[in-house]
C-alpha cells in the first residue's frame, strides 16, 4: 500500500514530497511551504462530499467510517516461510508472549492481540496499541524484541493486514508462472513466492518448486529496493525485471518457441491510495477529485496488458489500495466489456472465511475536477470507461463478485480486489483469438504510448534513475558458467555434490564469466527465462548464492546458508553431522571456539568424535530444537585445523539464541565488552602495579 501512494505521487506531481538529507546536512527536494508530518489536519471536505456522494459506504456508517480513517492504524504482521517453520515461530509469539500480555495496566480499552481470523492457519497477527502507547508499556518489550529479531532473518514480515488479502485469493500452485505486475515495495511479492514454495501434503522442507515469480516494476530504482524485501526468502525460482507494466514484453521458455502466458498475474496497480490515510496521513491534504480520473487510464491499461498475458483457464487478481469507484468496478467493467466474455469474475465470498467483505457497486457518480457531477458527454477530456455500466450491462459483468474491504469493519485499512478468470475455450478459438490479438498488440501499445491525461505522463512513468541506485545495487550481466569450469568442478568434488544436481544452473555478476568472488544458483526454468529473453527483459535480479570465495588451502569456495534448502538433497550423508543443542549453544555464543575450549565444554562428545573422522574444510550439521523433532536446523560448519566456526550470521544468531535460549544478544554483547573492558583494566593496572614494584626493587641503595 506504501507503494501505491508514493508511485501515484510521482504520477500526479501533485503529492507532498518527503525532505530528504544528503551529505553535509543538505536538504533535499524539501518544500519551503512542507508542514511537520504529525501537523497534517485530518479533515478534507472535498473528500467526504465525494464519498456521501457515492453512497457506497453501509447506510448510517459514514461517521465511523470517517472517524477509523482518522485513527492510527494498528500494528499487523504474518509469519513468513514454509508452513512448518512458520508454525513454531507463530507458537512461539502465542504462547511465550501473548499471554503476558494480559491485564496490562493502561491498556484495558485495547483488545489483546489476536490472530487474524481468516488468514490460512492463524500465521498473522494484529496488535491493537498505538505504537506511542506499546513504547510506554514495558510488557511490550518482548513484543518489541520479537519482531525485531524475527523480522531482521526473515521469519515475520510487517505489513498492513488488508494488503494480504490479494495474493491468498490468487490461489498460488508450486508448477504455476506467477508475474506481479507492480511489484514494488515487495510485501506481496513475498506472499507470491511463500505461496510457490508451499507444499500442502509434503513435509520435505528441501522440496522446490517448478514454476517461478516474475516480480515488475516500472521504476528502475524501487525495482533494485524490491530485492531487500524478497531476497530474505532465498529463493532460486524469482526474477526481478523492470518495464512499464501496460506494455510488458512477450517472453518465451525456449528459442522460437511460442510465447509465454501466466497461469497467475497479480494486477496491483498505482492508485490515489484514499484507503490508506490512517497510515499516510498527506492523502487527508492531498486528496483531489481529478486524482483517480487522472490514473484511471493507467490503470485500465495495466489490467488490459495483464488479462493479454493470462493463459486460458488462469487467474488475474486486480486490486488498489483505494476505495474510488472509478479505479476501480469503472476499470474492472471496461476490461469486461473489451474482453466480450472471454474473461469473468470468480466469485470468492467462500474464501477467506472470518474477512468481512462488501460486494462491489454497479453504480457511481463521475465527479469532475470542478467538484461537479458529469453526465457521458459532457466532458470530452473524461474517458467514456469511467462511467458506470448500463442496467443491461450490469447483469452480465456482475460486480458484486468484487470485494471491498472498509476500515471501520474490523480495524484495517481499506481495500479493493477482484479475481478475474480467463475461460478454457476450444484450441481452434483460443488460436484464432491469441493471433487476432498478437497482431493487434502493435497497434495497441503505440495508442498507449499517446495516451496522455491533464495529470498524469503515462510516457515518463518509466524513468531510469541510476544516479541514486541503492549502494549495493548489481548491474553486471548474468552470465552462466561452462560445465567444465575448473573453478567449479573444486567445489563439486571437494562437497561431493551429486551429479543430479541441476549443475549447468550456475551464474556469476561479472562480465568475464569467470567465477571470482560468488557462484549464483538459479532454478531451470529461470535459466530458460535469462537464456531466450536477454534482449527483451530487462533484469534486475535474480538467482541465490551458493559459493563464495574463501581463504583456505583446503577447498577455496564455501558454500552459503542461502542456498541450503536447494543442494541439501544432493550432499553426501558422510558430511552430515548431528549435534545437539549444548553445543549449537556454545558455537552460536562465541564466534570461533577452539577445539579446546569445545572439548573442555563436555557439550557434545559424540560430535566430537563424529567430527574428528573428517577432513578439514566445510561439513554440515543437523540440530533437532525439541524433543518431537519438529525442527530440524542445518548449517554449515566450518572445521579448522584449531577452531571451529558455526557459518551463521549476526541476525541468525541473536533470532536463534533469542527463540532456542531466551538469551538476547544485544545484552550478551553488552556483558562481554563490559567484562573484556574490566579485564583490560584490570591487567593494566596489574602492569603498572608491577613497572612500580620493579622500579622500587632496582633503585640503587644511596645509604
Amino acid at each position: 500500500m506504501q507503494r501505491s501512494f508514493h508511485t501515484c505521487a510521482r504520477l500526479l506531481g501533485k503529492m507532498a514530497k518527503k525532505g530528504r538529507r544528503g551529505r553535509n546536512n543538505n536538504k533535499l527536494g524539501k518544500r519551503d511551504d512542507r508542514q511537520p508530518y504529525d501537523s497534517v489536519k485530518q479533515e478534507n471536505e472535498a473528500w467526504e462530499k465525494y464519498y456521501k456522494t457515492q453512497d457506497i459506504i453501509p447506510e448510517g456508517n459514514f461517521e465511523l467510517f470517517k472517524k477509523t480513517c482518522q485513527e492510527t492504524l494498528p500494528l499487523t504482521f504474518r509469519v513468513t516461510g514454509s508452513r512448518k517453520h512458520a508454525r513454531i515461530i507463530a507458537d512461539l509469539f502465542q504462547n511465550n508472549i501473548m499471554p503476558l500480555l494480559d491485564n496490562i495496566e493502561g491498556t484495558e480499552s485495547y483488545k489483546k492481540p489476536f490472530s487474524l481470523p481468516w488468514y490460512p492457519d492463524n500465521l498473522a497477527f494484529q496488535i491493537d496499541l498505538p505504537k506511542q502507547v506499546i513504547k510506554k508499556v514495558p510488557e511490550y518489550a518482548k513484543v518489541q524484541k520479537y519482531l525485531l529479531v524475527e523480522n531482521e532473518v526473515g521469519n515475520i514480515s510487517r505489513q498492513e493486514a488488508v494488503s494480504m488479502i490479494p495474493p491468498l485469493v490468487l490461489d498460488i500452485k508450486p508448477h504455476h508462472h506467477v508475474l506481479d505486475m507492480c511489484a514494488a515495495p515487495g510485501s506481496k511479492t513475498a506472499q507470491l513466492i511463500e505461496s510457490l514454495h508451499t507444499f500442502p501434503d509434503s513435509s520435505d522442507e528441501t522440496q522446490q518448486p517448478t514454476g517461478f515469480v516474475m516480480a515488475n516494476d516500472s521504476d528502475y530504482r524501487r525495482a533494485y529496493m524490491l530485492v531487500h524485501q524478497i531476497k530474505r526468502l532465498n529463493s532460486a525460482n524469482v526474477v526481478v525485471v523492470n518495464h512499464d507494466a501496460q506494455m510488458f514484453p512477450k517472453m518465451r521458455l525456449e528459442e522460437n518457441g511460442p510465447f509465454l502466458k501466466f497461469d497467475r498475474i497479480l494486477c496491483d496497480v498505482p492508485c490515489s491510495g484514499d484507503a490508506t490515510m490512517r497510515k499516510n496521513i498527506l492523502v487527508w491534504k492531498e486528496w483531489r477529485y481529478g486524482n483517480a480520473l487522472g490514473l484511471h487510464p493507467l490503470q485500465l491499461n495495466i489490467l488490459k496488458r495483464g488479462l493479454q498475458l493470462l493463459k486460458p483457464g488462469g487467474r488475474l487478481v486486480y486490486s488498489t489500495c483505494s476505495l474510488n469507484p472509478i479505479e476501480n468496478e469503472a476499470v474492472v467493467a471496461a476490461a469486461l466489456k473489451l474482453w466480450n466474455g472471454k474473461v469473468k469474475l470468480v466469485d470468492s465470498s467462500d474464501r477467506l472465511p472470518g474477512l468481512i467483505r462488501h460486494q462491489g457497486v454497479s453504480k457511481w457518480k463521475v465527479i469532475g475536477k470542478d467538484g461537479e457531477e458529469k453526465k457521458p458527454g459532457e466532458d470530452e477530456k473524461l474517458h467514456a470507461s469511467v462511467f458506470p455500466p448500463t442496467e443491461e450491462e450490469v447483469k452480465n459483468l456482475h460486480l458484486e463478485h468484487c470485494m471491498r474491504v472498509y476500515p471501520q469493519d474490523q480495524n484495517t485499512g481499506g481495500f479493493f480486489i477482484t479475481v478475474f478468470e480467463k475461460e478454457i475455450e476450444k484450441e481452434i478459438e483460443v488460436v484464432n483469438e491469441e493471433n487476432k490479438r498478437e497482431a493487434s498488440e502493435s497497434a495497441e501499445s503505440e495508442t498507449v504510448k499517446k495516451q496522455k491525461t491533464e495529470e498524469t505522463n503515462v510516457n515518463t512513468v518509466v524513468k531510469q534513475r541510476k544516479e541514486k541506485l541503492p549502494i549495493d545495487a548489481n548491474e553486471e550481466p548474468f552470465i552462466f558458467i561452462k560445465q567444465d569450469n575448473a573453478e567449479l568442478q573444486k567445489c563439486w568434488n571437494f562437497y561431493g555434490v551429486s551429479e543430479k544436481f541441476p549443475r549447468d544452473c550456475t551464474l556469476v555478476r561479472n562480465a568475464t564469466g569467470e567465477p571470482l568472488r560468488s557462484i549464483y544458483y538459479v532454478a531451470p526454468i529461470i535459466k530458460k527465462i535469462l537464456q531466450f529473453n536477454d534482449q527483451k527483459l530487462r533484469f534486475i535480479y535474480t538467482g541465490i548464492k551458493l559459493f563464495v570465495t574463501q581463504k583456505s588451502d583446503v577447498c577455496p569456495w564455501r558454500i552459503q546458508n542461502e542456498c541450503l534448502n536447494v543442494i541439501r538433497p544432493y550432499l553426501p550423508a558422510s558430511r552430515q553431522l548431528e549435534m545437539n543443542l549444548d553445543l549449537l549453544k556454545l558455537l552460536l555464543i562465541e564466534a570461533q571456539p577452539s577445539v579446546a575450549e569445545i572439548k573442555s565444554s563436555n557439550a557434545d562428545p559424540k560430535f566430537m568424535q563424529d567430527v574428528a573422522d573428517l577432513g578439514q574444510g566445510s561439513c554440515f550439521v543437523k540440530v533437532k530444537t525439541d524433543t518431537e523433532g519438529k525442527e530440524e536446523l542445518f548449517f554449515p560448519l566450518w572445521k579448522g585445523k584449531s577452531s571451529y566456526n558455526l557459518m551463521v550470521n549476526k541476525h541468525e544468531t541473536a533470532e536463534l539464541l533469542y527463540r532456542i535460549y531466551n538469551i538476547d544478544k544485544a545484552v550478551l554483547d553488552k556483558e562481554k565488552a563490559e567484562k573484556k573492558a574490566a579485564e583490560t583494566a584490570a591487567a593494566e593496572a596489574s602492569s603498572e602495579t608491577i613497572k612500580v614494584e620493579t622500579a622500587v626493587e632496582t633503585k640503587p641503595d644511596t645509604n
